[in-house]
């Protein structure tokens, strides 16, 4: 049938030494080039003194900026499934959820179902026992420490 190397686990199913690495992985995608020119204009705007061209610090730093923008670039070809659910800002939803619960995809349950919105900033304040000039008054405690 198949031929699959199966990696080595303990007892618990957990696998005895990496199965793959980020280094493996990128090392399929060519390395970008990053010109002298570019370098030093990267840091004349991050106001830095660049490395003297043809010194070891300037190969080695534009060496390790070619392989950030190798990672950049192979990131961004990662198909991201449509179905994943997303934050209000755009980050896949990574809570853990209770047995049973699901995650809801929607905004509403229901096309056209009023949505309550939650209060934020000053619209807190009109929870509050007490204000005085839009800041909430807390009573000191009588207890010292």
């Amino acid at each position: 049938m198949f031929n699959v190397d199966l990696a080595a686990v303990d007892e618990d199913g957990i696998p005895l030494r990496p199965t793959w690495s980020v280094n493996e992985l990128l090392s399929s995608y060519p390395r970008p080039t990053i010109s002298p020119s570019t370098l030093k204009r990267m840091y004349k705007l991050s106001a830095l003194v660049p490395p003297a061209e043809g010194t070891r610090e300037h190969a080695d730093i534009t060496r390790e900026l070619e392989d950030l923008v190798k990672l950049v670039e192979a990131v961004k070809l990662v198909h991201v499934d449509e179905k994943v659910a997303y934050t209000d800002h755009g980050i896949p939803d990574g809570r853990i959820w209770e047995e049973g619960t699901g995650i809801p995809l929607e905004k509403s349950s229901k096309p056209g179902a009023v949505v309550k919105e939650e209060a934020h900033g000053r619209a807190l304040l009109e929870h509050a026992q007490r204000t005085h000039n839009g800041l909430y008054v807390v009573d000191k405690s009588s207890r010292r420490e």
